[in-house]
């Protein structure tokens, strides 16, 4: 079963950032700003037992190397042992605390079935890259920016292999979607989006379903899948699915600098 470094390596790897460092076990990740993940520095082998003022250098080094690409400072820190010397750090330094997140797991065994939702339009479109129809949705309800920070994004989800799923509403237009990202023999869905005239009409139990039956089909060995703590409602959803909570994430982001005004 998935154990805590596999799961943070697997979700490195589901959501690849465009530029990304290795930092004495730091791994730094930049893409323009293109969400929190593929900017935020993953503290891949940081240990509980490392001096806080050695930690205070690395954060320092870290910074740099974000205030050279104009980005914040952005911590995705793991919620166990071995961070509570950098959250020390972190709380010193006036680090805030963003974006909690669940990490959530499941078997193979007893998949829902993938039949037909609620509201009709036909089944479910499969296909390996993320299509314009499924962009543009997924964009519209969890995207931030323009055109040129969706062609970041595009990059971002074709950097592994993946499998995306959308279902039409009766009349052709695309409703829901999905991303099941391919990893090492695991699945980790994202991109769980539907549009907002859609909801409640069982789209994303239908895109769940397809994408947990398709793993199957490719022989994956379990799943896992990241919900922000806030959102209950997909929280209940993936637990009817048979997921259950494994652990959780937050991020630390610096506190903004701010010039002294000349008034």
């Amino acid at each position: 079963m998935l154990d805590q470094v596999l799961i943070e390596n697997l979700m490195d790897s589901a959501w690849p950032a465009r530029e990304r460092e290795d930092a004495d076990g730091w791994v730094l990740r930049a893409s323009e700003g293109v969400t929190q993940r593929a900017n935020s520095v993953w503290p891949r082998d940081i240990s509980a037992d490392v001096p806080g003022t050695e930690l205070a250098g690395c954060v320092r080094e870290a910074a740099g190397w974000y205030r050279r690409r104009r980005l914040p400072l952005i911590f995705q820190v793991f919620d166990d042992a071995r961070s509570a010397g950098l959250n020390g750090v972190l709380d010193g330094l006036g680090f805030t605390r963003q974006s909690e997140t669940l990490i959530m797991v499941r078997g193979t065994e007893h998949l829902p079935a993938a039949g037909r939702g609620v509201e009709g339009g036909g089944g479910v479109e499969l296909s390996g890259e993320p299509t314009e129809d499924w962009l543009r949705l997924w964009w519209s309800v969890d995207g931030r920016g323009g055109e040129h920070e969706l062609d970041i994004a595009r990059g971002i989800l074709s950097g592994c292999p993946a499998v995306y799923a959308l279902v039409r509403d009766d009349d052709g237009r695309p409703a829901a979607v999905g991303r099941l990202a391919v990893v090492d023999g695991w699945g980790g869905l994202y991109g769980m989006a539907t549009a907002e005239t859609h909801r409640r009409r069982g789209l994303a139990t239908k895109v769940l379903a397809a994408l947990l039956n398709e793993g199957s089909t490719l022989g994956l060995k379990g799943f896992w899948l990241l919900v922000t703590a806030a959102n209950h409602n997909a929280q209940s959803l993936y637990r009817q699915a048979g997921f259950e909570e494994y652990g959780s994430y937050l991020y630390r982001q610096a506190p903004l600098q701010r010039a002294l005004s000349g008034c």
